[in-house]
């Protein structure tokens, strides 16, 4: 086995990655290619991509830090290696709980510099003016224009969802703030911005106009993140140990690896695959196929919002077509969830049609999809958080020992168990929805509304030797699902597989907020 090297898991900083011998995957020749090509750039990325990482390099490059640059690429390019004036305003650190707070946040980071400047007007009592006042200073003191870099931007905001009176403070904040880039282009080089949204109506994109969002240009798809090149090129010992450990040849191993944490595209280019590269990170450190994506946890605003959406997840697993400017924008007021899931790396781009400029959107691997399916489990069962109440392998225990009473009793006590929930027909779709999320966790062969015989039958499941057909009513009977699935031949489409069918005929109560009887045939 190969001796391990330093991965950096948890390292963001670029100047610490380099220092201590860490892997770093030569992401420099864009920076070349950015510094060449404009001024202000926006990026938009889910959590735990890069951006972070991505920041605090071009901040060692515009300090002039070329020690630090030996061996990459840019090294090849870069001959000046200038040190320019850099302000680094980093929004994952910080109190965004009340107004205040966020002003006395902000106001922290702009002494940093004016010490660093010397400078301090005292007439220059808003954030807004210190700012601008460091601009100039640092322009006329250094004798070059200054470098703004701006980490996770939409961090306040996001963390203000649900409190609308809250967002608009932030929002006031932000506007003057991010408005003083506009009004001090004189005095600046370079600004590159990052976030997970893209905010539609914010000031940082109507204030500041000419920012370049390069978030879907093809140019940049592998800017954050690892290309199925640099996985096979940079990672060699790494796969070789994961192969080892595992008891599986280099290319199972990387078909796995594919499999899991594979499948990100940031743009047209659907033939550019990204890894998930804190992911791609632990399974090597871990030398296991692990879920590590989800275990940072998902973010309040998007659990809120997948509870509160009528949004049916089982159509991701066909793919849903979307339209460019639904990926760009998201509004806070918004009750659509796609945009919001896109950004946030939950779905993401599996193909483009050029004629409509459009997008098909769907999951990217097992991680993310098995990770999705989890957290909307309790939130379909009526719960708004994570509960232990639910246990996937006791209902593939059940079904595969042939025990479906039990498995259907093991969902209605769930259900009775769970809040309740007042909305008739979004306790229909829940019940659904919570059903075919308990078969896809178990990992079987599910499907929805298939079209069988005379009609859909609403829930198809292949279990080994055995295919469960579900039938489902709302304040009707058993009875009347059973007859249903026999009248319209439901089970015609599966006679000659071979397999036992066993027919469920299931009806919700919306009186008792509970499944009052099932028939199994």
């Amino acid at each position: 086995m190969t001796a391990k090297r330093n991965l950096p898991i948890g390292i963001q900083t670029f100047e610490e990655l380099r220092e201590k011998n860490y892997i770093y995957i030569d992401k420099t020749s864009f920076i070349d290619k950015l510094v060449n090509s404009g001024k202000p750039y926006f990026l938009s990325r889910p959590r735990r991509f890069g951006k972070s990482l991505f920041l605090s390099t071009l901040k060692s490059y515009f300090e002039g830090r070329k020690n630090l640059f030996e061996g990459l690429a840019i090294s090849k390019t870069e001959t000046e290696w200038k040190k320019y004036p850099v302000f680094y305003f980093d929004f994952n650190v910080g109190d965004f709980t009340t107004e205040e707070m966020f002003r006395a946040s902000l106001g922290l980071k702009l002494d940093v510099y004016e010490k660093i400047y010397g400078i301090r007007n005292e007439k220059a009592v808003s954030l807004a003016d210190r700012f601008s006042n460091l601009l100039q200073q640092a322009h006329e003191k250094t004798g070059l224009q200054a470098v703004v870099l701006v980490d996770e931007y939409d961090k306040p905001l996001l963390n203000a969802v649900g409190n609308q009176e809250l967002v608009d403070d932030f929002r006031k904040i932000l506007k003057t703030f991010y408005g003083v880039l506009k009004g001090e282009d004189a005095h600046i080089q370079f600004i590159f911005i990052t976030g997970v949204t893209r905010f539609d109506k914010v000031s940082i994109f109507s204030d500041l106009n000419n920012l370049n969002d390069i978030s879907l240009s093809k140019n940049y798809s592998a800017i954050c993140g690892i290309t199925q090149e640099e996985l096979e090129t940079d990672f060699v010992p790494e796969i070789e140990n994961m192969s080892s450990d595992n008891g599986l040849s280099k290319d199972q191993c990387l078909a796995r690896l594919k499999k899991n944490y594979d499948g990100y595209h940031f743009s047209q280019d659907v033939q550019t695959d990204i890894y998930n590269p804190f992911s791609l990170m632990n399974a090597f450190y871990n030398n296991d196929f692990g879920s590590y994506w989800f275990a940072t946890g998902t973010p309040t605003f998007l659990t809120k919002m997948m509870l509160n959406s009528n949004f049916d997840y089982s159509s991701l697993e066909n793919g849903i077509e979307v339209g460019m400017r639904s990926l760009e924008n998201y509004r806070l007021t918004s009750t659509e969830p796609l945009p919001m899931l896109y950004q946030t790396g939950y779905i993401t781009i599996k193909s483009y049609d050029s004629e409509f400029r459009s997008f098909i959107l769907g999951v990217p691997n097992e991680e993310v999809k098995y990770g999705l399916y989890e957290r909307l489990l309790p939130l379909y069962a009526g719960y708004e958080e994570k509960t232990d109440n639910i246990e996937v392998l006791n209902f593939l225990r059940e079904l595969r020992a042939g025990k479906v009473n039990e498995f259907m009793e093991r969902i209605n006590n769930i259900f009775s168990s769970a809040p309740k929930q007042t909305n008739q027909k979004q306790y229909e779709l829940n019940c659904q929805a919570f059903i075919w999320l308990i078969f896809k966790l178990m990992g079987e062969f599910v499907l929805c509304e298939v079209q069988n015989g005379k009609g859909r039958s609403d829930v198809v499941l292949w279990e080994k030797e055995t295919i469960y057909i579900f039938e489902f009513k709302m304040d009707g009977s058993a009875k009347e699902a059973i007859e249903q699935i026999n009248s319209q031949d439901y089970p015609i489409a599966y006679q000659n597989d071979g397999c036992k069918i066993v027919k469920i005929g299931v009806n919700y109560s919306s009186k008792e907020k509970q499944l009052s009887d099932w028939i199994i045939e």
